[in-house]
């Protein structure tokens, strides 16, 4: 055999070899990801055992006692409010990240700023940073009527679609800024916001009941838990309840 037709035959073996080599890796790789767990809805099907321990361990072992709000925290599946990726963590004690730089809050602060509302069950409350949706969807188990303001225009429609499809029909989303509140359905039994602003938003002292409360981080660098009281004068009983860390309030607030 000429060395020519030698050197042409090794050359058609090595392709041939890198070929089938190519096609092993790829079906290797389709049938692993196949394989592997996948972090979707039909993997949380026993999601109520996470959401149990969730709330006795985190939230009930701790100081909220409100009865309802513990009820609406294990009825409300946390995994349907996070991204495919965060879904295996949902029920962990810590927020975790939603997309455009936001977050959904750690359980405990989601069930304890609700329970700081003192909610009977006929409220109409205003939401400020609606997020994935899941303190509106929370509230919703507990009042009348929710209003939630998101001003991240892509989580706002997202968030919009997903309470919708799960069946929240007393929930009312609003695409913009919240610091100027939602006149048009003003004042409100109750406000709740889930972002820090370095103040707190005159407006939505504006449209606070008197003798509602408005539960809000404050600050900067250092944040607190307030709960603001409306007296029947117009004033503000301001209580602190402990430091936070919020994502800051965006919009106007800057």
């Amino acid at each position: 055999m000429r060395p020519e037709s030698r050197v042409t035959k090794s050359i058609l073996w090595l392709v041939l070899l890198s070929l089938v080599v190519m096609f092993v890796v790829a079906v290797w790789t389709v049938v692993g990801a196949r394989a592997m767990p996948q972090p979707t809805e039909t993997s949380m099907a026993n999601w109520q055992k996470d959401c149990e321990s969730m709330v006795s361990k985190q939230i009930e072992a701790r100081d909220v006692r409100d009865r309802r709000v513990l009820a609406a925290m294990r009825k409300v599946a946390r995994h349907r409010f996070v991204p495919d990726s965060q879904k295996p963590f949902a029920y962990e004690d810590r927020p975790l990240p939603i997309g455009e730089g936001q977050t959904i809050s750690q359980p405990y602060i989601v069930a304890k700023m609700t329970e700081l509302l003192e909610l009977s069950g006929d409220e109409h409350i205003l939401e400020i940073g609606t997020g994935s949706g899941y303190q509106a969807a929370i509230l919703a188990e507990l009042v009348a009527q929710v209003t939630t303001i998101e001003i991240v225009q892509p989580l706002c429609e997202s968030a919009r679609v997903r309470l919708a499809r799960l069946g929240y029909d007393r929930i009312t989303v609003i695409c913009g800024d919240g610091y100027q509140g939602y006149p048009r359905h003003a004042p409100f039994d109750g406000i709740i916001v889930t972002a820090a602003p370095k103040q707190v938003p005159q407006p939505l002292v504006d449209q606070l009941k008197v003798g509602a409360r408005m539960v809000i981080p404050v600050g900067d660098v250092y944040q607190e838990l307030m709960v603001l009281t409306k007296r029947r004068n117009g004033t503000i009983k301001r209580r602190s309840v402990f430091p936070v860390r919020f994502v800051p309030m965006t919009g106007e607030a800057r």
